[in-house]
């Protein structure tokens, strides 16, 4: 199997968009720094403080999370001939996320005592970011 990095880094720049639109201020931004705990204050000092850095390494992150579905997907469709690429990374995507990321934190709802609405921003950023990343990823394969 041959790696597509572009796909790989399309879906990556993707990802960091969609967050960027997801935590804003006009989506989840402001019910998701009320449930964190977190003040416009808190945000101003962390800006001040050097965001690029945490920004740069959830970048190289959201690659190495782009990299592995790739080859999960690539993975599950070599022999597939029911389903296309985009059908088979799509599912992919629901089922890394129900596997992996609905199940696991769940955690932070009942050990971390979380409000479970924060459960469901995060979660439903995964799905979608799942989701966005099978999109662009079955287009390649």
């Amino acid at each position: 199997m041959e790696v597509n990095y572009l796909a790989i880094l399309v879906a990556t720049i993707a990802a960091a968009v969609l967050g960027m639109v997801w935590y804003s201020p006009a989506l989840f931004g402001k019910a998701w720094m009320k449930l964190v705990g977190m003040s416009q204050k808190d945000l101003e000092a962390a800006k001040k403080q050097g965001m690029a850095k945490n920004m740069a390494i959830n970048f190289v992150a959201t690659f190495v999370m782009a990299w592995v579905f790739f080859h999960f997907a690539a993975g599950w469709f070599q022999g597939q001939e029911e389903m296309s690429a985009m059908a088979v990374s799509l599912h992919t995507g629901f089922w890394i996320w129900l596997g992996f990321f609905a199940t696991s934190m769940l955690g932070m709802v009942l050990w971390e005592k979380r409000p479970f609405k924060l459960y469901l921003i995060n979660t439903f950023y995964q799905l979608a970011n799942l989701l966005l990343m099978g999109a662009i990823i079955g287009y390649w394969l």
